[in-house]
């Protein structure tokens, strides 16, 4: 099993990460912050990642830190999850629908991080958690993954299904490119021998 804890903490947040991708999609996440616990709990459900997640942090300052650092977190959990990323499909793609809406997650995890985050709200909030924040936990998961993503939402109405969706396209992204490759499972995904 693919596994491991991870902590993290700072004078702005205290987080503590449990995570197996090689799980069932089984979460218990706390942040403090309702709508970033239920994207959270979507993306652990489509992934099949099993997620323990408690978050605390200086969210009378504002929410920045702590959906800053819970993406570093997380994406820290998988990136040694998948050690030197020998059998893994590499790449992960995928298109969700929900409602009056349509995205795209696409994402590579070379080495290399790079987010394309094209997707346009007009709310400055969802529920407490402002929308601004959404390509800041992206961009700070992309920092600390080391990977290609790129999110694109190519239509909808409503900013709750927007970005649900972009979660759901991510999740499924994810996990079919920690998913190992019976083919090569004993090879590094690269022409280079390394990622």
């Amino acid at each position: 099993m693919r596994k491991n804890t991870i902590s993290r903490k700072t004078k702005e947040t205290e987080i503590t990460c449990n995570i197996n991708i090689d799980g069932l999609g089984i979460a218990n996440i706390s942040t403090g912050i309702g709508f970033f616990d239920h994207m959270l709990e979507i993306f652990s459900h489509h992934s099949l990642i099993d997620l323990e997640l408690k978050a605390s942090g200086d969210t009378h300052v504002d929410l920045h830190h702590t959906v800053e650092d819970t993406a570093y977190t997380i994406a820290q959990g998988i990136l040694k999850s998948l050690g030197d990323k020998k059998g893994i499909s590499r790449y992960g793609f995928y298109y969700t629908p929900m409602d009056d809406c349509l995205s795209r997650c696409v994402i590579d995890f070379s080495g290399r991080p790079e987010l394309v985050w094209n997707v346009k709200l007009n709310l400055e909030k969802v529920g407490e958690m402002d929308t601004e924040l959404f390509p800041e936990f992206f961009k700070a998961f992309t920092n600390e993954a080391k990977c290609n993503l790129h999110i694109e939402n190519f239509y909808g109405k409503n900013n709750h299904h927007i970005i649900e969706s972009c979660f759901k396209a991510f999740a499924r992204s994810v996990r079919a490119a920690v998913k190992i490759d019976e083919r090569a499972k004993d090879r590094i995904p690269s022409s280079k021998g390394t990622l």
